[in-house]
């Protein structure tokens, strides 16, 4: 194994555990799983959700573990998916949150889990920790020694090559190196100061990594699997796998699947994880359409045609230079500030006076577009986190959605998003259309009457084009 392809900092074993025992569904509901995640933020969930779905597999993404009442709701599902916001999460919370979730996923029958992260990886050793999470899902799920990340995502412009992570700026924009992104080196949770995957995993606890080129994929089958299995044993902590292209995917999900058929793969990284499995199942001619129809229960909506009938409300609390220039050219909407002193202040008066204005404005037939205040009136406020911002603004959303019903919502941001939807009292996500690569319209699941079948916009920081708040009210689902 060449330097090139192996990076060896021997600082002590995997937490690879031997496979669990093999055991029977316990519900019809399970029968045909083939692919658990978990996502550790909203946007990237339902980007993977929209994935799967548009292949023709019967998804939902469920916002907890569900309840036997709700997972028998979904009906039969070729893929179940968890939306977290572990990304934002330190390390204590995190583990809490992981050990839960691992418990609930050692308990499907599913030969793949896959741990969602942001196309650009973001996490730190203190936040959103994916070195952390391996550790605490391999432990729980006794998933197999083989560990497969997969890097790039090219149709959302990310790249992986010889390990190193490139992104484009905007949706067919430059290309920069991850270490010099104009936007993610300076992200204000985990700026990126390092695009060498190995490099960066190996900051979060990931010491024995190691590497599959993407020149390795023209390989005959034969050769590429002992490849494989070279650096399997140079890398117990986990196999990183170049993505430069679609065509690289179709190889990278041979593999996993075929380590799939023998013991429980883990396998970490964006939704290119399923874009790699489907295109296996394609190409081996593998049904992805599950042959026990669509989904049986009340709740769900295949895509169709409907048009969407009255106001929209987009609530942004992203502080990406990208949404900032979607804002802008939002010219349908009505711009409603809400400043940082009245979101997290204690006057409750003016607190009411924004959400009453909101509501007015949306019943009068109006979209409004609600920013979070912007980066300027941040910037010298302690208390202004982004988390603790995204918190207040899902109690912000909460509260207007008690008191008017818009045609669509959007969220703007990724802690925004994950927040907005954990403040609402929801338990439950399926796909609805494609807006733009990476963006996703979805469909609330509740046992609330003015939340249930609300459709729903949850896009990144960096995600979308100029006029995304614009394809919002034109979309039809």
């Amino acid at each position: 194994m060449s330097q090139q392809r192996a990076m060896h900092v021997q600082t002590g074993g995997s937490d690879a555990t031997p496979r669990r025992a093999a055991r029977p569904a316990s519900v019809d509901e399970t029968a045909a799983l083939r692919l658990a995640f978990y996502a550790d933020d909203f946007t990237g969930a339902t980007d993977t959700l929209a994935t799967v779905a548009r292949a023709g597999l019967r998804a939902m993404l469920f916002l907890r573990p569900p309840s036997p009442e709700q997972r028998a709701a979904a009906g039969t599902l070729d893929c179940l998916g968890i939306a977290g916001a572990a990304r934002a999460m330190r390390n204590d919370m995190h583990r809490e949150e992981l050990e839960a979730i691992g418990a609930y996923l050692a308990s499907l029958p599913a030969p793949v889990f896959h741990y969602k992260t942001c196309s650009t990886f973001d996490s730190s050793p203190d936040i959103g920790s994916i070195g952390l999470a391996v550790r605490v899902l391999r432990q729980r799920l006794r998933a197999g020694r083989f560990l497969p990340v997969v890097g790039g995502q090219p149709n959302l412009g990310r790249y992986c090559v010889f390990g190193n992570l490139f992104a484009a700026y905007r949706t067919g924009g430059e290309v920069f190196r991850l270490d010099r992104h104009p936007s993610m080196s300076r992200h204000p949770v985990t700026p990126s100061d390092e695009a060498d995957l190995r490099r960066h995993l190996c900051a979060q606890g990931l010491t024995r990594m190691s590497a599959i080129p993407y020149t390795a994929y023209a390989l005959p089958a034969d050769r590429l699997d002992r490849e494989v299995a070279c650096a399997t044993e140079a890398g117990p902590d986990g196999v990183l796998f170049d993505v430069g292209m679609d065509e690289h995917l179709r190889e990278v999900g041979r593999v996993i699947w075929q380590h799939a058929q023998h013991e429980l793969v883990l396998a970490v990284g964006p939704s290119s994880v399923e874009q790699a499995l489907l295109a296996h199942w394609a190409q081996a001619r593998q049904d992805v359409e599950s042959p026990a129809g669509p989904v049986s229960h009340a709740h769900y909506v295949a895509p169709g045609n409907a048009a969407r009938d009255g106001p929209v409300l987009v609530l942004s609390g992203s502080l990406s230079p990208r949404t900032a220039q979607q804002v802008a050219a939002a010219a349908s909407y009505r711009h409603m500030p809400v400043s940082m002193s009245v979101l997290l202040g204690d006057n409750e008066h003016d607190r009411r006076a924004v959400q009453a204005a909101i509501i007015r404005t949306l019943q009068s037939g109006r979209h409004v577009l609600a920013v979070l205040a912007d980066p300027g009136d941040r910037q010298d406020d302690a208390r202004l986190d982004p988390a603790t911002v995204a918190e207040a603004g899902g109690r912000l959303l909460a509260s207007i959605l008690q008191g008017v019903r818009p045609a669509r919502l959007g969220l703007a941001g990724g802690d925004t998003s994950s927040h907005c939807i954990q403040a609402l009292d929801v338990w439950g996500l399926s796909y609805r259309t494609q807006i733009e690569p990476g963006v996703a319209l979805c469909r609330l699941h509740a046992d609330a009457s003015h939340l249930d079948g609300l459709e729903v916009m949850l896009k990144g920081g960096q995600m979308g084009s100029d006029g995304i708040f614009e394809k919002l009210l034109g979309a039809a689902a």
